[in-house]
This record gives C-alpha cells, structure tokens and sequence, in this order.
C-alpha cells in the first residue's frame, strides 16, 4: 500500500507531466547547496507533504497569495514559502502553484533545498529557517534584447524615479500584501510601467533594501533595454514599455498610455483575471467618510507626531529621515518588556557581559524573545546601542542572529532579538563536559555556518562591516546547532570600495584581535580574519585562547598552535574528546586557522577564500608564515623546512586525496 506522501509525490509527477506537455518551463529553478535526502526518508515524506500543503492552502484562498508553511521537526522540518503576484486572481494562482509544486518535485528530486520561479509565481523550500528572513540568492535576471534608440539619458532618469517609487510603495505594505505597481511617461510619449514585489513575512526594511538590490542590477543589466527584471527569493522587480500586469492593480487608476506598446508583450504563462470593482455607491461613502475621520483625528495626530518625532530625534539625531521611520516600526513599548521578562527579574536573566545583561522574555502571543539591557554605566552606550540598532536590523543572514526591535523610554535603552536557546558557544566549548557533545560534525557545522556569516558581512550584504569582537562568547547556537554571530556593538561600517580605518580607541577583546588593531589602531576585514582564526583554532582544539595551558608550561595559545604544525605534530592541538571525523578536515581546519593569523595582514586570505578553502577536498593550501604573538625560538627558515618534509605531506596533500561527503 502507497503511504500518503509517497502518493502525493506521485500525485505531484503526474501533474508536472501534465505541465511539461500543456505549460512552459519555469522562468528559473535552482536546486540549493544544503545538502541532499535519501529516498523515502522521513525529510522526502515532510517534502511531499509540505509541497501538497501549498495547493491546498492556495485552493482554499485562505493566504491572499502568500504561504509560508511548515512540515516535520527537526532535523527533518522543511520550510515553505509560496508567493503568488500581486494583480493576479486566485483561481490563477491556485494554477501557477499547482505547476509550481509539481516542477519543483522533479526539478530537484533529492534535494534539501530548491528555488522556483513562474511568471506569476514562486515556490521556494528549505531545511533552514526561510520565515522573516531576507535572502538575496540565487538571483536572476533577463531583459529584452531592444534597444532604447533615443533620449537614453532622460529614460533612464525616468526608470530610476518609477523603481525608487515602487519601493517605497511596495516596502510600506502590510504582513499580507508588498506589492506595488506603477507607471511612468518616458520621452518619446512612451509609457513606461513598473511592478515591484516583496515576500510579506520581511519587515519594511527589509524589504527595501532588498527592492533597493534589485534596483541597482535593473539600471546595471537592463538600463538601456526597453524590459528588463531581476528576481530573488524575497523580492523581485520589473519594468516594461508594454503593460504587462492586470490594471486594477493600480491604487489609484492612472490614465490611459499616451502611446501605444513599442513591441508586443511575451506570451504570459498564465492569464490574470479581472478583479472585482468598487461599486459608485461605495466610493462615494469611502469619498464622505475618510475627510470626516481625518478631520476629526487632525490635531491629535499631529501632536502625537511631534512629541514623537521630538523623541526619536533626540535619540537618533543622526539618522536619515527613512532611518527614523524605520527605527519607528520597530519600537517596542516599555511595559511590554517588562511584563514579558517579569520585570527583568534574576529567574529570567541569560547572562550579564561588559556592555548589559540579556534576559529571557516571552510576549503576549506566547513568541520567545532575548531582551539585551546595555548599562548605563558605559560612558560609550548610547553610541554602542545607535550602532548596533543601524547595523543590525539592516543584517538578515541565518548565521547572524536577528534583531526584532528596540525600545527607548526614559533611560531604558533595550535590544530585542530572537531568542536562540542553546547559548553562545563558550557555554559549550569550553566547559569539559559539555565539550563532548560537540561532536566533529557539529564544530564542522559551527566553523562553516560563522565563515559564511562573515562573508555576508564582508562581501555579501548591501553593507561593509567590520564586527571588531568576533569571539565564541559573540556565537550564539539554536535549537538546531547553527551559529549566529551576535553582539554588533562595537561593529563598523564601512564604504564599499573602502578597505580599512582607524580608532584611537580599541574596543575588542585580547587574544582575538589582530597585532595591527591592538597595538596602532588599524583594522580591516583582515582584523576579523585573525580573529576567525583564533576561534577556529580554538574550536578545533576546545581550548580558550587566553587561558591556554600546555601541561604545567604557560605559553600562548598561537605561539603552541604554531610551534605543534612547524614541528610535524598538529594533531596536538585536536581535541581529544573528537573520537570521530575526518583527519583530513581537521587538519585542514589547522591549516586554514593558520593562514587567517599570519602576522602580517596582507598574507591572510579573505574570508571568500576561506569559504572555499573550507568547502573544498582538492584545494592546495599555501604555507602560513608566523602568526603574531608568538615564541621566537624557532627559526623561520627551520620551521619551514620541517614543515616542508613532514606537515604538508600531512595536511596538504593529504587533502587533495578526494574523499566523498555529502553537501
């Protein structure tokens, strides 16, 4: 007998083989990097399920085009979100997602993760956290092969108004709807329309700086192409010289096009219907009514407006306009953190650091919460606390943790976060019980989940950050293990084309900071490479850098790491509770910990290069030269030759022996 999600995965082929002969291909599909399932797992059976849950739900029409829905638990849970666009009508919705669910089942048959674009639709699922989080890969992108033939210059001012307006609209909707739609006159009398798209589970900055994304890769491949679009799992945008979205969509109507389509349209995937219209009668009591209870709300608005624009600009002085009104949305009320940590008593409190105490909170809706409470005893809070609300709230990664908000009242100056439950990674790390149940596949975990965090922060996000305190103390671990880097304080910003900066005054924490921080001030990204560095050495070997002990020698942490590869025995420095795991990967981990410490900044690699030196089986990994802070009495010369005639047969080339792991 068939179990039920193995016949709604046949279910599931027998309408995508409907739709590989009646309907076109998806627009784009990608198969994600996660990892893969076997064959009638329970993680396949979640799969199927989860894939069903979708149609049903849009047959039901319970989710205005929007569903993120969730199967099983962990370690087999998978995450769904479906996102339908905005103009179009449930029946074509329901139809776009049925192919959708269906395509993505053959398209990616065995894998944990997959991504699914329709014209009028996209499905995405994954074995990570996808809810309320802004993921800006894979994207994709594709334009018309016309040209503008005129008066490019003014067009291309036009486009950049009509995308700038679009995001805005778009970005200010609600948890249910983020959709916006415009038009434009371009020269020539060429009217230009626009549409612009979040999924509505992002907060309003999130989803514009996500839109915001979109944008600059609209005017880079598309600026002097007559259509063009860019889609990414949270957002999407798109423009065309040819109405291509249902006109009641408009909010309010336009007017007609001043001329007719340049070339005609591509064929739609599926047909948007018609959506119902206002009545006259309804128009004009919505024409009477809204003056009615605008006039009699005017000046009491317009006094809660100043006091609280008189408040936030004193608070946040230095903030843009939009900064503000996004610092707004965010705010939460006093009492409503003090009744969800008991009044911040003891029984709540997480743990208590340099810059506050974090307590434990849970809100009227039952949602966990961290609520972090700076003290106010640090002369430099106020400027701490402004960082880390600007950096945060504009960081959405899944190995950063996530901040939902703030709260400013009198003297109170309050950071919320999602609560992660198992701690930071010092709780574990360093305790010799608890160490043990840090097997190698959970540290393997550990180690890749904070270099792709870095990365984001180095490279990938619309920001440059410099995090200054990378430390295990600033990792925190969830349910499921995954590390979320935490505690942005003391974070940096920096230009995009900038490479580094420097402080009188050195914030961090010893034995992670880089010779050039702290002793002339000097950081950069490669600052927080030697501090990756430290850590991952330290995870490896379960050992706190600044209480390092070699049986009854003290010697620095680096110096011993050092001195055990130069000498042909970095197998000193593994744990010895990592019974298991591949020599080859930890090996590796050494090697690629010593290269991020080297003393001089130059020679350490970025972290894109330790990304991939990490992920890889083949890669040949070049010689480190001395990290800082170390014993000098070991020539360099003989720690290289020795280093030469035994550890890099050891750990070198060793790696590039292929040994098969599933991703």
């Amino acid at each position: 007998m068939i179990s039920p999600p193995h016949f709604v995965f046949l279910l599931l082929q027998l309408l995508a083989l409907a739709t590989s002969v009646h309907g076109p291909d998806p627009l784009f599909n990608f198969c994600g990097i996660t990892g893969n399932f076997t064959a009638n797992s329970t993680y396949e059976a979640n799969r199927n399920t989860l894939l069903a849950s979708v149609v049903s739900a849009a047959k039901a029409s319970v989710g205005n085009g929007f569903y993120n829905l969730s199967a099983g638990q962990s370690p087999d849970a998978v995450n769904a979100i479906a996102l339908c666009r905005g103009d179009i009508g449930a029946a074509d919705c329901l139809s776009c997602l049925t192919d959708s669910a269906a395509q993505i089942a053959l398209q990616c048959p065995v894998q944990k993760e997959a991504y699914l674009v329709y014209e009028y639709c996209m499905l995405r699922y994954s074995n990570q956290s996808i809810f309320g989080v802004m993921e800006e890969r894979p994207r994709f992108w594709n334009r018309y092969a016309n040209n503008v033939t005129s008066n490019v210059v003014q067009f291309s001012q036009v486009l950049t108004n009509l995308m700038d307006g679009l995001r805005d609209q778009a970005a200010s909707g609600n948890s249910t709807r983020k959709f916006a739609v415009k038009n434009a006159t371009a020269p020539n009398s060429t009217t230009l329309f626009g549409l612009a798209q979040c999924t509505p589970d992002l907060s309003l900055l999130q989803c514009r700086d996500c839109l915001q994304n979109d944008i600059t890769e609209v005017l880079s491949c598309c600026n002097q192409k007559i259509g063009g679009r860019v889609y990414r799992p949270s957002c999407n945008v798109r423009f065309d010289v040819n109405l291509f979205f249902d006109p009641s969509a408009y909010d309010p109507p336009p007017s007609p096009p001043l001329a007719p389509p340049v070339s005609p349209p591509p064929p739609p995937t599926h047909n948007p219907s018609t959506k119902e219209k206002d009545t006259n009668s309804s128009r004009t009591t919505l024409i009477i009514a809204i003056p009615a209870v605008g006039l009699s709300l005017l000046s009491a608005g317009i006094l809660c407006i100043c006091l609280r624009s008189r408040r936030l600009k004193k608070n946040f002085e230095t903030l843009p306009v939009d900064e503000i009104r996004t610092a707004e949305s965010l705010q939460y009320d006093l009492s409503t953190i003090r009744a969800a940590t008991n009044d911040f008593s003891d029984a709540n409190k997480l743990g208590q650091g340099g810059f506050g105490t974090v307590y434990k909170g849970t809100l009227t809706d039952g949602k966990v919460i961290a609520v972090k409470r700076p003290s106010t005893a640090i002369g430099q809070g106020d400027q701490e606390f402004k960082n880390e609300v600007l950096l945060v709230a504009r960081l959405q990664h899944r190995n950063l943790v996530r901040l939902l908000g703030f709260c400013l009242e009198g003297k109170e100056r309050l950071l919320i976060y999602e609560f992660v439950p198992n701690s930071s990674l010092d709780r574990s790390l360093y305790d010799p019980v608890r160490r043990r149940q840090l097997d190698w596949e959970t540290r393997q975990k550990i180690i890749g989940g904070i270099a792709r965090g870095l990365l984001y922060l180095h490279e990938d996000s619309r920001l440059r950050i410099v995090h200054r305190d990378l430390k295990a103390g600033n990792i925190l671990l969830d349910v499921d293990m995954t590390p979320k880097i935490s505690d942005f304080g003391t974070a940096r910003l920096f230009m995009m084309d900038q490479t580094r900066d420097a402080t009188n005054r050195v914030v961090g924490t010893f034995g992670y900071m880089a010779p050039e921080y702290a002793m002339h001030g000097l950081f950069s990204v490669k600052s927080d490479v030697f501090s990756f560095g430290v850590l991952l050495l330290e995870i490896i070997s379960g050992q706190r850098c600044s209480h390092f002990c070699n049986g009854d020698t003290m010697e620095h942490f680096l110096s011993y790491a050092w001195r055990s590869w130069a000498e042909g025995t970095p197998s000193n420095l593994i744990d010895p509770s990592l019974t298991s795991g591949s020599r080859t990967k930890l090996l590796t981990c050494i090697h690629v910990g010593l290269l991020c410490v080297q003393e001089i900044e130059a020679d350490r690699p970025t972290m894109g290069a330790v990304v991939l030196m990490l992920n890889s089986y083949s890669t040949t990994l070049p010689v480190p030269s001395r990290p800082a802070f170390t014993l000098h009495n070991i020539p360099e010369s003989d720690a290289v030759l020795r280093s030469g005639n035994r550890l890099i047969q050891e750990s070198v080339n060793e790696a590039s022996i292929t040994e098969l792991y599933p991703r």
